[in-house]
């Protein structure tokens, strides 16, 4: 009977990345995101000059706006990150080769 323990992981065999089309939608999500949020800091910015009459409140608030068109673009051009996982590969065991306690003979 073997006692030892055994890892019932599967071996990864290939790195393969998500597909194209998951990709492209994980994309375009983000783009509508960061293009969705730029309304609200425009909206924003009017609010704060008409209710509170605070000018540099509110170009502080136009000024986060404007570069978020930029931004998206470039981060949905961008491909995604590779994911670090834990990879289970075969490893031979040392021990298999030769044993460590061997005799060795010197010739004269």
């Amino acid at each position: 009977m073997n006692t030892s323990h055994r890892d019932d992981t599967p071996v990864l065999i290939t790195e393969a990345q998500p597909s194209m089309d998951d990709q492209q939608a994980m994309r375009r999500r983000r783009y509508a995101i960061m293009m969705a949020s730029r309304i609200p800091c425009l909206v924003g910015a009017v609010v704060v000059f008409q209710l509170w009459q605070l000018w540099w409140l509110s170009l502080i608030i136009l000024a986060i706006s404007i570069p978020l068109p930029w931004m998206a673009v470039l981060i949905a051009n961008d491909r995604p990150a590779r994911k670090t996982e834990h990879v289970n590969r075969f490893r031979r065991s040392h021990r298999s080769l030769e044993s460590p306690g061997h005799q060795v003979i010197e010739g004269a």
